[in-house]
Protein backbone atom coordinates (compact mmCIF):
# COMPACT_ATOMS: atom_id res chain seq x y z
CA UNK A 1 0.00 0.00 0.00
CA UNK A 2 1.69 3.77 -0.93
CA UNK A 3 2.36 5.94 1.51
CA UNK A 4 0.83 9.07 1.60
CA UNK A 5 3.05 12.09 1.78
CA UNK A 6 2.15 14.53 4.36
CA UNK A 7 2.71 18.15 3.81
CA UNK A 8 6.22 19.80 5.05
CA UNK A 9 5.28 21.29 8.27
CA UNK A 10 7.90 24.22 8.00
CA UNK A 11 5.57 25.33 5.07
CA UNK A 12 2.20 25.03 6.97
CA UNK A 13 3.48 26.34 9.97
CA UNK A 14 4.91 29.41 7.70
CA UNK A 15 0.98 29.87 6.19
CA UNK A 16 -0.39 29.07 9.69
CA UNK A 17 1.30 32.43 11.73
CA UNK A 18 1.77 35.19 8.71
CA UNK A 19 -1.53 33.89 7.01
CA UNK A 20 0.32 34.96 2.96
CA UNK A 21 2.50 33.17 0.30
CA UNK A 22 6.06 33.25 0.75
CA UNK A 23 6.50 35.41 -2.59
CA UNK A 24 4.01 38.30 -3.52
CA UNK A 25 2.69 38.08 -6.78
CA UNK A 26 2.70 41.33 -7.23
CA UNK A 27 6.76 41.42 -7.93
CA UNK A 28 6.55 38.24 -10.05
CA UNK A 29 8.59 38.30 -13.40
CA UNK A 30 5.50 38.42 -15.33
CA UNK A 31 3.59 41.86 -13.11
CA UNK A 32 7.36 43.98 -13.55
CA UNK A 33 6.91 42.72 -17.95
CA UNK A 34 3.41 43.71 -17.74
CA UNK A 35 3.78 47.56 -16.00
CA UNK A 36 6.85 47.83 -18.59
CA UNK A 37 4.45 47.71 -21.44
CA UNK A 38 2.08 49.88 -20.10
CA UNK A 39 4.66 52.09 -19.43
CA UNK A 40 5.87 52.31 -22.72
CA UNK A 41 2.75 52.60 -24.05
CA UNK A 42 2.10 55.32 -22.37
CA UNK A 43 5.68 56.66 -23.23
CA UNK A 44 5.22 56.48 -26.89
CA UNK A 45 1.37 58.00 -26.34
CA UNK A 46 2.87 60.88 -24.61
CA UNK A 47 5.40 61.43 -27.10
CA UNK A 48 3.67 60.84 -30.21
CA UNK A 49 1.11 63.99 -28.65
CA UNK A 50 4.14 66.23 -27.68
CA UNK A 51 4.29 69.82 -29.93
CA UNK A 52 8.24 70.13 -30.00
CA UNK A 53 10.05 73.23 -28.55
CA UNK A 54 12.53 75.27 -30.63
CA UNK A 55 16.22 74.45 -30.00
CA UNK A 56 16.54 77.95 -27.76
CA UNK A 57 13.67 76.71 -25.70
CA UNK A 58 14.77 76.60 -21.93
CA UNK A 59 12.93 73.54 -21.19
CA UNK A 60 15.70 70.99 -22.54
CA UNK A 61 14.59 68.10 -19.97
CA UNK A 62 10.75 67.51 -20.91
CA UNK A 63 11.67 64.75 -22.51
CA UNK A 64 13.53 62.72 -19.70
CA UNK A 65 10.58 64.05 -17.31
CA UNK A 66 8.20 62.10 -19.44
CA UNK A 67 10.55 59.11 -19.71
CA UNK A 68 10.55 58.68 -15.99
CA UNK A 69 7.26 59.71 -15.26
CA UNK A 70 6.02 57.44 -17.63
CA UNK A 71 7.41 54.51 -15.86
CA UNK A 72 6.95 55.89 -12.62
CA UNK A 73 3.32 55.43 -13.07
CA UNK A 74 3.57 51.92 -12.90
CA UNK A 75 5.91 52.16 -10.15
CA UNK A 76 8.87 50.69 -12.43
CA UNK A 77 12.26 52.09 -13.38
CA UNK A 78 12.78 53.15 -17.52
CA UNK A 79 14.48 50.28 -20.03
CA UNK A 80 16.53 49.88 -22.39
CA UNK A 81 14.78 49.99 -25.20
CA UNK A 82 12.71 53.11 -23.61
CA UNK A 83 15.78 55.21 -24.08
CA UNK A 84 16.48 53.98 -27.29
CA UNK A 85 12.92 54.91 -28.34
CA UNK A 86 13.04 58.47 -27.01
CA UNK A 87 16.53 58.91 -28.67
CA UNK A 88 15.16 57.60 -32.05
CA UNK A 89 12.51 59.84 -32.15
CA UNK A 90 14.24 62.89 -30.73
CA UNK A 91 17.19 62.13 -33.49
CA UNK A 92 14.67 61.44 -35.70
CA UNK A 93 13.02 65.32 -35.50
CA UNK A 94 16.22 66.88 -35.35
CA UNK A 95 15.32 67.90 -31.55
CA UNK A 96 19.39 67.47 -30.69
CA UNK A 97 18.86 69.69 -27.90
CA UNK A 98 17.16 67.19 -25.83
CA UNK A 99 19.60 64.49 -25.97
CA UNK A 100 21.66 66.29 -23.45
CA UNK A 101 19.78 66.08 -20.28
CA UNK A 102 18.55 62.51 -21.75
CA UNK A 103 22.48 61.05 -22.08
CA UNK A 104 23.62 62.83 -19.08
CA UNK A 105 20.60 60.87 -16.98
CA UNK A 106 21.61 58.02 -18.91
CA UNK A 107 25.16 57.66 -17.69
CA UNK A 108 24.92 59.15 -14.65
CA UNK A 109 21.93 57.51 -13.07
CA UNK A 110 21.23 54.30 -14.61
CA UNK A 111 22.63 51.27 -13.67
CA UNK A 112 22.10 48.84 -16.24
CA UNK A 113 24.29 48.01 -19.01
CA UNK A 114 23.27 50.07 -22.38
CA UNK A 115 23.58 48.26 -25.64
CA UNK A 116 26.01 49.24 -28.35
CA UNK A 117 23.88 49.80 -31.13
CA UNK A 118 22.35 53.22 -29.23
CA UNK A 119 25.43 54.74 -29.73
CA UNK A 120 26.16 53.73 -33.14
CA UNK A 121 22.77 54.62 -34.70
CA UNK A 122 23.55 57.76 -32.68
CA UNK A 123 26.87 58.49 -34.09
CA UNK A 124 25.36 57.43 -37.38
CA UNK A 125 22.69 60.61 -36.60
CA UNK A 126 25.34 63.22 -35.89
CA UNK A 127 27.43 62.61 -38.76
CA UNK A 128 24.54 62.54 -41.21
CA UNK A 129 24.02 66.26 -39.51
CA UNK A 130 27.71 67.06 -39.94
CA UNK A 131 28.15 67.08 -36.22
CA UNK A 132 31.08 65.44 -36.18
CA UNK A 133 32.14 66.58 -32.86
CA UNK A 134 29.43 64.82 -31.38
CA UNK A 135 29.83 62.14 -32.80
CA UNK A 136 33.72 62.00 -31.64
CA UNK A 137 32.52 63.14 -28.35
CA UNK A 138 29.81 60.00 -28.08
CA UNK A 139 32.42 57.44 -29.16
CA UNK A 140 34.70 58.30 -25.93
CA UNK A 141 31.86 58.23 -23.59
CA UNK A 142 30.29 54.45 -24.43
CA UNK A 143 32.33 53.31 -21.50
CA UNK A 144 30.59 55.77 -18.66
CA UNK A 145 27.58 54.33 -20.14
CA UNK A 146 28.18 50.94 -19.23
CA UNK A 147 29.06 50.00 -22.49
CA UNK A 148 32.13 47.91 -23.85
CA UNK A 149 32.93 49.55 -26.91
CA UNK A 150 33.55 47.14 -29.95
CA UNK A 151 34.89 47.68 -33.39
CA UNK A 152 31.37 48.02 -34.76
CA UNK A 153 31.15 51.68 -32.90
CA UNK A 154 34.65 52.46 -34.17
CA UNK A 155 33.58 51.58 -37.52
CA UNK A 156 30.47 53.59 -38.03
CA UNK A 157 32.80 56.66 -36.50
CA UNK A 158 35.56 56.14 -39.06
CA UNK A 159 32.27 55.70 -41.65
CA UNK A 160 31.30 59.30 -40.69
CA UNK A 161 34.51 60.81 -40.42
CA UNK A 162 35.52 59.76 -44.09
CA UNK A 163 32.90 61.12 -45.84
CA UNK A 164 33.90 64.37 -45.78
CA UNK A 165 37.49 66.11 -45.41
CA UNK A 166 37.00 67.65 -42.10
CA UNK A 167 36.21 64.61 -40.81
CA UNK A 168 39.47 62.89 -42.43
CA UNK A 169 41.76 64.82 -40.28
CA UNK A 170 40.39 63.79 -37.38
CA UNK A 171 40.91 60.09 -38.29
CA UNK A 172 44.83 59.77 -36.85
CA UNK A 173 44.00 60.40 -33.45
CA UNK A 174 40.47 58.34 -33.32
CA UNK A 175 43.05 55.74 -33.86
CA UNK A 176 45.37 56.38 -31.27
CA UNK A 177 43.30 56.76 -28.74
CA UNK A 178 40.62 54.00 -29.64
CA UNK A 179 44.29 51.73 -29.13
CA UNK A 180 43.61 52.67 -25.66
CA UNK A 181 39.98 51.40 -25.63
CA UNK A 182 42.13 47.97 -26.23
CA UNK A 183 39.88 48.27 -29.85
CA UNK A 184 41.49 46.17 -32.70
CA UNK A 185 41.54 47.09 -35.97
CA UNK A 186 39.40 44.79 -38.63
CA UNK A 187 39.34 44.13 -42.45
CA UNK A 188 36.39 46.19 -41.97
CA UNK A 189 38.44 49.06 -40.29
CA UNK A 190 40.56 48.98 -43.10
CA UNK A 191 38.36 48.68 -45.98
CA UNK A 192 37.22 52.12 -44.72
CA UNK A 193 40.27 53.35 -44.16
CA UNK A 194 41.18 52.56 -47.77
CA UNK A 195 38.18 53.95 -49.64
CA UNK A 196 38.51 57.17 -47.88
CA UNK A 197 42.15 57.56 -49.31
CA UNK A 198 41.34 56.75 -52.55
CA UNK A 199 38.57 58.89 -52.67
CA UNK A 200 40.88 61.75 -51.86
CA UNK A 201 43.25 60.81 -54.42
CA UNK A 202 46.00 59.56 -52.29
CA UNK A 203 46.14 56.05 -53.75
CA UNK A 204 50.10 55.78 -52.36
CA UNK A 205 48.82 55.66 -49.05
CA UNK A 206 46.11 53.34 -49.62
CA UNK A 207 48.67 51.40 -50.85
CA UNK A 208 50.96 51.22 -48.37
CA UNK A 209 47.72 50.31 -45.64
CA UNK A 210 47.37 47.35 -48.08
CA UNK A 211 51.00 46.48 -47.54
CA UNK A 212 50.53 46.96 -43.58
CA UNK A 213 47.34 44.64 -43.36
CA UNK A 214 49.62 42.21 -45.10
CA UNK A 215 52.05 42.34 -42.62
CA UNK A 216 49.91 42.26 -39.81
CA UNK A 217 48.87 38.78 -40.82
CA UNK A 218 45.69 39.54 -43.04
CA UNK A 219 44.57 38.15 -45.88
CA UNK A 220 44.44 40.03 -49.28
CA UNK A 221 40.88 41.17 -49.37
CA UNK A 222 39.92 41.21 -52.98
CA UNK A 223 37.15 43.62 -52.88
CA UNK A 224 39.52 46.45 -51.33
CA UNK A 225 42.08 45.57 -54.35
CA UNK A 226 39.43 46.11 -56.39
CA UNK A 227 38.43 49.44 -55.02
CA UNK A 228 42.28 50.42 -54.88
CA UNK A 229 42.30 48.76 -58.51
CA UNK A 230 39.02 51.08 -59.56
CA UNK A 231 40.59 54.13 -58.24
CA UNK A 232 43.91 54.25 -59.95
CA UNK A 233 41.84 54.17 -63.22
CA UNK A 234 40.11 56.58 -62.65
CA UNK A 235 42.76 59.03 -61.01
CA UNK A 236 44.13 61.80 -63.55
CA UNK A 237 47.83 62.13 -64.26
CA UNK A 238 48.47 58.31 -63.66
CA UNK A 239 50.65 56.58 -66.20
CA UNK A 240 49.72 53.07 -67.41
CA UNK A 241 52.70 51.50 -66.13
CA UNK A 242 51.94 52.43 -62.55
CA UNK A 243 48.82 50.98 -63.25
CA UNK A 244 50.00 47.72 -64.20
CA UNK A 245 52.95 47.43 -61.69
CA UNK A 246 50.16 47.63 -58.89
CA UNK A 247 48.10 44.41 -60.59
CA UNK A 248 51.67 43.01 -60.45
CA UNK A 249 52.10 44.02 -57.15
CA UNK A 250 48.59 42.36 -56.08
CA UNK A 251 48.93 39.44 -58.42
CA UNK A 252 52.21 37.87 -56.24
CA UNK A 253 49.94 38.66 -53.18
CA UNK A 254 47.57 36.27 -54.31
CA UNK A 255 44.89 38.58 -56.06
CA UNK A 256 43.65 37.58 -59.11
CA UNK A 257 41.56 40.67 -60.83
CA UNK A 258 37.76 39.84 -62.08
CA UNK A 259 36.09 40.93 -65.20
CA UNK A 260 35.41 44.19 -63.97
CA UNK A 261 38.65 44.49 -62.50
CA UNK A 262 40.52 43.56 -66.28
CA UNK A 263 37.61 46.06 -68.17
CA UNK A 264 38.74 49.25 -65.69
CA UNK A 265 42.67 48.33 -66.64
CA UNK A 266 41.82 48.31 -70.17
CA UNK A 267 39.41 51.14 -70.71
CA UNK A 268 42.29 52.88 -68.61
CA UNK A 269 45.23 51.96 -70.79
CA UNK A 270 43.38 52.04 -74.56
CA UNK A 271 42.53 55.30 -73.12
CA UNK A 272 46.41 56.48 -71.84
CA UNK A 273 46.62 55.11 -75.92
CA UNK A 274 48.51 52.10 -74.76
CA UNK A 275 46.44 49.25 -76.76
CA UNK A 276 49.31 46.67 -77.26
CA UNK A 277 49.64 46.50 -73.53
CA UNK A 278 45.82 46.48 -73.34
CA UNK A 279 45.84 43.46 -75.44
CA UNK A 280 48.15 42.08 -72.93
CA UNK A 281 45.97 42.23 -70.10
CA UNK A 282 43.22 41.09 -72.31
CA UNK A 283 45.25 38.09 -73.40
CA UNK A 284 46.31 36.96 -69.58
CA UNK A 285 42.11 38.09 -68.54
CA UNK A 286 41.75 34.63 -71.48
CA UNK A 287 44.80 32.71 -69.49
CA UNK A 288 42.99 33.07 -66.21
CA UNK A 289 39.79 31.77 -67.37
CA UNK A 290 37.77 34.81 -67.52
CA UNK A 291 35.82 34.98 -70.51
CA UNK A 292 35.45 38.38 -71.76
CA UNK A 293 32.09 40.38 -72.19
CA UNK A 294 30.97 42.94 -74.96
CA UNK A 295 32.45 45.28 -72.51
CA UNK A 296 35.66 44.11 -72.60
CA UNK A 297 35.47 43.72 -76.66
CA UNK A 298 34.19 47.32 -77.53
CA UNK A 299 37.27 48.64 -75.09
CA UNK A 300 40.14 46.42 -76.93
CA UNK A 301 38.00 47.28 -81.03
CA UNK A 302 38.55 51.02 -79.88
CA UNK A 303 41.85 50.36 -79.17
CA UNK A 304 43.42 48.81 -82.21
CA UNK A 305 41.38 51.00 -84.33
CA UNK A 306 42.51 54.20 -82.81
CA UNK A 307 46.15 52.64 -83.45
CA UNK A 308 45.18 51.62 -87.28
CA UNK A 309 45.06 47.82 -87.05
CA UNK A 310 42.32 47.19 -88.78
CA UNK A 311 43.47 44.05 -89.44
CA UNK A 312 43.75 43.03 -85.80
CA UNK A 313 39.76 45.07 -85.19
CA UNK A 314 38.36 42.48 -87.74
CA UNK A 315 40.10 39.70 -86.16
CA UNK A 316 38.77 40.71 -82.68
CA UNK A 317 35.09 41.40 -83.99
CA UNK A 318 35.12 37.47 -85.96
CA UNK A 319 36.60 36.23 -82.69
CA UNK A 320 33.51 37.79 -80.58
CA UNK A 321 30.60 36.43 -82.63
CA UNK A 322 32.62 32.83 -82.71
CA UNK A 323 32.29 32.89 -79.14
CA UNK A 324 28.79 33.58 -78.88
CA UNK A 325 29.63 37.06 -77.32
CA UNK A 326 26.66 39.22 -79.16
CA UNK A 327 27.84 42.43 -79.79
CA UNK A 328 25.67 46.03 -78.55
CA UNK A 329 25.13 49.05 -79.69
CA UNK A 330 28.48 50.53 -78.56
CA UNK A 331 30.69 47.49 -80.18
CA UNK A 332 29.18 48.22 -83.47
CA UNK A 333 29.71 51.51 -83.61
CA UNK A 334 33.20 51.20 -82.33
CA UNK A 335 33.54 48.72 -85.32
CA UNK A 336 31.90 50.69 -88.04
CA UNK A 337 34.05 53.91 -87.02
CA UNK A 338 36.84 51.84 -88.02
CA UNK A 339 35.34 50.89 -91.20
CA UNK A 340 34.68 54.85 -91.67
CA UNK A 341 38.25 55.18 -91.27
CA UNK A 342 39.21 52.66 -93.89
CA UNK A 343 36.80 54.53 -96.20
CA UNK A 344 34.68 51.23 -96.75
CA UNK A 345 31.43 52.76 -96.39
CA UNK A 346 29.47 50.26 -98.49
CA UNK A 347 30.76 47.44 -95.56
CA UNK A 348 29.83 49.80 -93.03
CA UNK A 349 25.95 49.63 -94.80
CA UNK A 350 25.72 46.10 -94.73
CA UNK A 351 26.57 46.49 -91.24
CA UNK A 352 23.35 48.25 -90.56
CA UNK A 353 21.68 45.28 -92.04
CA UNK A 354 23.49 42.34 -89.79
CA UNK A 355 22.92 45.01 -86.46
CA UNK A 356 18.85 44.71 -87.73
CA UNK A 357 19.11 40.67 -87.74
CA UNK A 358 20.43 40.37 -84.66
CA UNK A 359 17.63 42.80 -82.79
CA UNK A 360 19.95 45.46 -82.66
CA UNK A 361 19.12 48.42 -83.81
CA UNK A 362 21.53 51.45 -85.35
CA UNK A 363 21.42 55.06 -83.40
CA UNK A 364 21.69 58.34 -84.40
CA UNK A 365 25.37 57.91 -83.51
CA UNK A 366 25.68 54.91 -86.21
CA UNK A 367 23.62 56.82 -89.13
CA UNK A 368 26.46 59.54 -88.53
CA UNK A 369 29.21 57.80 -88.66
CA UNK A 370 28.45 56.92 -92.06
CA UNK A 371 26.75 60.12 -93.28
CA UNK A 372 30.13 61.94 -92.51
CA UNK A 373 32.11 59.59 -94.33
CA UNK A 374 29.92 60.10 -97.18
CA UNK A 375 30.42 63.82 -96.84
CA UNK A 376 33.85 63.84 -96.62
CA UNK A 377 33.99 61.79 -100.17
CA UNK A 378 30.61 63.73 -101.93
CA UNK A 379 28.36 60.76 -101.86
CA UNK A 380 25.68 63.12 -101.96
CA UNK A 381 23.16 60.54 -103.61
CA UNK A 382 24.33 57.98 -100.93
CA UNK A 383 24.00 60.45 -98.71
CA UNK A 384 20.74 60.85 -98.99
CA UNK A 385 19.30 57.64 -99.26
CA UNK A 386 20.82 56.68 -95.96
CA UNK A 387 18.89 59.90 -94.70
CA UNK A 388 15.80 58.04 -96.00
CA UNK A 389 16.97 54.72 -94.80
CA UNK A 390 17.22 56.47 -91.47
CA UNK A 391 13.97 58.40 -90.65
CA UNK A 392 11.86 55.25 -92.50
CA UNK A 393 13.82 53.17 -89.46
CA UNK A 394 12.81 55.61 -86.74
CA UNK A 395 15.92 57.37 -86.03
CA UNK A 396 15.63 61.20 -85.85
CA UNK A 397 17.79 63.79 -87.06
CA UNK A 398 20.09 65.52 -84.69
CA UNK A 399 22.18 69.00 -84.63
CA UNK A 400 25.20 66.91 -85.81
CA UNK A 401 22.38 64.89 -88.43
CA UNK A 402 22.56 68.15 -89.93
CA UNK A 403 25.75 69.75 -89.63
CA UNK A 404 27.00 66.80 -91.31
CA UNK A 405 24.45 67.20 -94.56
CA UNK A 406 25.28 70.63 -94.53
CA UNK A 407 28.56 70.48 -94.56
CA UNK A 408 28.27 68.05 -97.57
CA UNK A 409 25.83 70.63 -99.40
CA UNK A 410 28.12 73.18 -99.09
CA UNK A 411 31.14 70.93 -100.55
CA UNK A 412 29.21 70.23 -103.44
CA UNK A 413 28.06 73.44 -104.11
CA UNK A 414 24.36 72.73 -103.13
CA UNK A 415 23.84 76.18 -101.93
CA UNK A 416 19.91 75.92 -102.67
CA UNK A 417 19.45 72.98 -100.62
CA UNK A 418 21.75 74.37 -98.14
CA UNK A 419 19.80 77.11 -97.55
CA UNK A 420 16.23 75.02 -97.33
CA UNK A 421 17.86 72.39 -94.90
CA UNK A 422 19.50 75.06 -93.08
CA UNK A 423 15.52 77.37 -92.89
CA UNK A 424 14.42 73.11 -91.78
CA UNK A 425 17.37 73.14 -88.86
CA UNK A 426 16.43 76.73 -87.92
CA UNK A 427 12.86 75.87 -87.89
CA UNK A 428 13.01 72.53 -85.25
CA UNK A 429 14.90 73.10 -81.68
CA UNK A 430 18.52 73.28 -82.56
CA UNK A 431 20.19 77.00 -81.87
CA UNK A 432 23.99 75.97 -82.18
CA UNK A 433 26.46 77.70 -84.13
CA UNK A 434 28.52 76.32 -86.92
CA UNK A 435 30.90 77.29 -89.74
CA UNK A 436 28.78 76.33 -91.98
CA UNK A 437 26.04 78.88 -91.55
CA UNK A 438 28.87 81.45 -92.29
CA UNK A 439 30.12 79.41 -95.55
CA UNK A 440 26.81 79.89 -97.11
CA UNK A 441 25.69 83.05 -96.41
CA UNK A 442 29.17 84.21 -98.36
CA UNK A 443 28.27 82.09 -100.78
CA UNK A 444 24.79 83.70 -101.23
CA UNK A 445 26.61 87.37 -101.34
CA UNK A 446 29.33 85.42 -103.59
CA UNK A 447 26.27 84.83 -106.14
CA UNK A 448 24.52 87.98 -105.09
CA UNK A 449 22.03 86.61 -103.38
CA UNK A 450 22.26 89.06 -100.51
CA UNK A 451 18.20 89.37 -99.97
CA UNK A 452 18.16 85.59 -99.42
CA UNK A 453 21.35 86.05 -97.13
CA UNK A 454 20.06 88.67 -95.44
CA UNK A 455 16.51 86.82 -94.84
CA UNK A 456 18.75 83.62 -93.12
CA UNK A 457 20.77 85.98 -90.79
CA UNK A 458 17.55 87.37 -89.84
CA UNK A 459 16.09 84.01 -89.35
CA UNK A 460 19.69 83.03 -87.28
CA UNK A 461 19.18 86.09 -85.26
CA UNK A 462 15.40 85.03 -83.88
CA UNK A 463 16.85 82.43 -82.95
CA UNK A 464 19.74 83.85 -80.83
CA UNK A 465 22.48 82.63 -82.75
CA UNK A 466 25.13 85.58 -84.09
CA UNK A 467 26.91 84.98 -87.59
CA UNK A 468 30.40 84.97 -87.36
CA UNK A 469 32.62 87.55 -88.84
CA UNK A 470 33.25 85.94 -92.45
CA UNK A 471 29.35 86.20 -92.65
CA UNK A 472 29.05 90.31 -91.94
CA UNK A 473 32.51 90.90 -94.02
CA UNK A 474 30.06 89.17 -96.40
CA UNK A 475 27.29 91.02 -95.95
CA UNK A 476 28.61 94.64 -95.67
CA UNK A 477 30.77 94.23 -98.42
CA UNK A 478 27.87 93.06 -100.77
CA UNK A 479 25.80 97.09 -99.90
CA UNK A 480 26.31 100.24 -99.80
CA UNK A 481 27.38 101.91 -96.86
CA UNK A 482 24.19 103.49 -95.61
CA UNK A 483 22.45 100.24 -96.47
CA UNK A 484 25.06 98.27 -94.48
CA UNK A 485 24.44 100.55 -91.41
CA UNK A 486 20.91 100.23 -91.77
CA UNK A 487 21.31 96.27 -91.80
CA UNK A 488 23.32 96.26 -89.00
CA UNK A 489 21.21 98.50 -86.20
CA UNK A 490 17.82 96.56 -87.36
CA UNK A 491 19.63 92.82 -86.62
CA UNK A 492 21.41 93.97 -83.60
CA UNK A 493 18.05 95.94 -82.18
CA UNK A 494 15.55 93.27 -83.22
CA UNK A 495 16.00 91.19 -80.01
CA UNK A 496 17.56 92.20 -76.53
CA UNK A 497 21.20 91.85 -76.15
CA UNK A 498 20.86 89.64 -73.01
CA UNK A 499 18.65 87.63 -75.18
CA UNK A 500 21.08 87.48 -78.50
CA UNK A 501 24.41 85.25 -78.07
CA UNK A 502 27.51 86.95 -79.23
CA UNK A 503 30.02 84.33 -80.01
CA UNK A 504 33.73 85.31 -81.29
CA UNK A 505 34.72 83.44 -84.69
CA UNK A 506 37.53 83.95 -86.41
CA UNK A 507 37.64 84.98 -89.55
Amino acid sequence: MAMLRQPSISKTNFLRKRRKWPLSPYKATWHEKFHQHQAMETLKSTITNQPSSPPESPNNSQYLSILIDSFRIYNSDPTPNAYHFVISTLTRYRQFHHLVPLLHHLEKVEKFETAEFIFINLIKVYGNAHMFEDAVDIFFRIPNFRCVPSVYSLNALLNVLCKRREGIVMVPQILLKSQAMKIRLEESSFRILVAALCRIKKHNYAIRMLNYMLNDGYAVDKRMCSFVLSSLCEQKGLSGDEVLRFMDEMRKLGFYPGRVDCNNVIRFLVKEGMAMDALGVFDQMKTDGIKPDTVTYTFILNGVITDGDYKKADDMFDEMLVLGVVPDIHAYNVYINGLCKQNNIEEGVRMLASMRELGCKPDSVTYNMLLERMSKTGDLSRMRELVREMELMGVPRNWETYRIMLDGLVGKGEIDESCILLEEMLDKYFDHWCSTFDEIICELCHRGLVCKALQLVSKMVSKTIAPGARAWDALLGSVELSFAENILTELVNSLPMHQVRLLEHKS
